[in-house]
């Protein structure tokens, strides 16, 4: 065999002459790898280890509340003054409403006036806080916040680490009985999301709906959510050695979809369609019925219209683009059968592969053909 490039015989050199080459081969791998953007194929710089995410903005909100938990303290930052809220300081909670185009800060006596509002701890690090809208929702969040004017209401972007905001969407997204391994599977993808799909919105990188990813309160530690993200730390998915924005979905109906299946546009990761055993015998059947007027613009395996619907009627109106539509009375009778788009990872379906003893690699080659699990480092 003959080594492109060389004069002579590989195998004709002497013993002395092919370990100095080898030497110098090994050398240049490792000044390469180290000035490299990867490990294991990846790398990223600290800032891309946060993610900011719009929280609450479904509801609307003129007016938000913000407090700290119970033993820790907060500062409230408007402008150039700063507030303390804790025990401590007798002052527990901040009452922040829109007024006009202005931020209006209610703590106590004190009333501040400003054009945002940052909550952080006492020196700028993520904290443990609650924001409410008073009346409707009230969530525990770790990080650091952001509140501000935004088309007359109020915008709250919570600033987390990633680690940190998998935990709370895996744990949003999963099952209590979910067994570890498909857990483990669900952080991946998430991390994987929330790491190649960022910018989705102006100003932050997702919001906290279906739109992107379901947020909740963070998961409590030593539990199945924490030990699945923990286990996975810094691993994604890639695909021709570059991490995607994994897609999954609550339930398929046997078959997982492409984007192109259910009229959406084409990613960097050709998704496939793959057979789903569990959904295929065990599928998630439903109906609904919606106004005619809605089914007008509504069209099978069309996830935009199916999108459309659900935002103005709820999620529960069209649950999947795979359904059959019959005319009853003055109304459209739905029935289907999945959950979601049904492209990528099959929650459903991971959940009985690991109950059959698959591993989080297995559910994920099953779900992402031609993918590899990579570790990406934050530095």
């Amino acid at each position: 065999m003959r080594m492109k490039g060389m004069g002579r015989s590989w195998t004709a050199l002497p013993e002395l002459e092919v370990a100095t080459i080898w030497l110098v081969v090994v050398m240049l791998l490792a000044v390469s790898n180290t000035g490299s953007a990867h490990t294991n194929g990846f790398s990223s710089t600290s800032q891309e280890g946060d993610v900011r995410i719009g929280v609450l903005g479904l509801f609307h909100p003129q007016q938000f509340e913000v407090k700290p938990v119970s033993g820790q303290a907060l500062i409230l930052r408007a402008e150039d003054k700063q507030v303390l809220l804790g025990t401590s300081s007798g002052a527990g909670s901040a009452n922040i409403r829109i007024t006009n185009a202005d931020i209006r800060i209610v703590i106590g006596t004190r009333n501040v006036q400003a054009d945002s509002v940052i909550v952080a701890g006492r020196n700028g690090e993520p904290a443990d806080f609650i924001l409410s809208i008073p009346g409707r929702i009230s969530r525990r969040y770790r990080g650091t916040l952001e509140i501000k004017a935004s088309e007359g209401g109020l915008l709250a972007i919570l600033n987390l680490d990633r680690e940190t905001a998998v935990a709370s969407i895996v744990a949003a997204e999963s099952d209590p009985d979910t067994p570890i391994e498909a857990l483990k599977a669900q952080a991946i993808a998430t991390r994987s999301y929330l790491t190649a799909g960022r910018r989705r919105h102006r100003g932050f990188d997702f919001c906290d709906t279906t739109h992107c990813q379901y947020l909740r309160e963070p998961p409590p530690s030593g539990g199945a959510v924490a030990s699945a993200v923990a286990a996975t730390r810094g691993l994604i998915l890639a695909y021709d050695f570059q991490p995607f924005a994994a897609m999954y979905s609550r339930s398929c109906s046997g078959q997982t979809r492409t984007p192109a299946q259910v009229g959406l546009s084409s990613s960097r990761y050709p998704y496939y369609s793959v057979e789903c055993p569990h959904c295929r015998y065990n599928p998630q059947r439903w109906t609904s019925r919606i106004p005619i007027e809605e089914a007008s613009s509504l069209h099978r395996s069309d996830e935009r219209s199916r999108l459309e619907i659900v935002r103005r009627l709820g999620w529960g109106a069209v649950p999947s683009s795979e359904f059959v539509a019959r005319k009853d009375g003055d109304e459209i009778r739905l029935s289907g059968a999945g959950n979601g788009h049904g492209i990528g990872l099959c929650q459903s379906g991971a959940k009985a592969m690991a109950k059959s003893g698959a591993s989080f690699q297995d559910i994920l080659k099953h779900y992402y053909p031609n993918t590899a699990v990579e570790n990406f480092r934050v530095n």
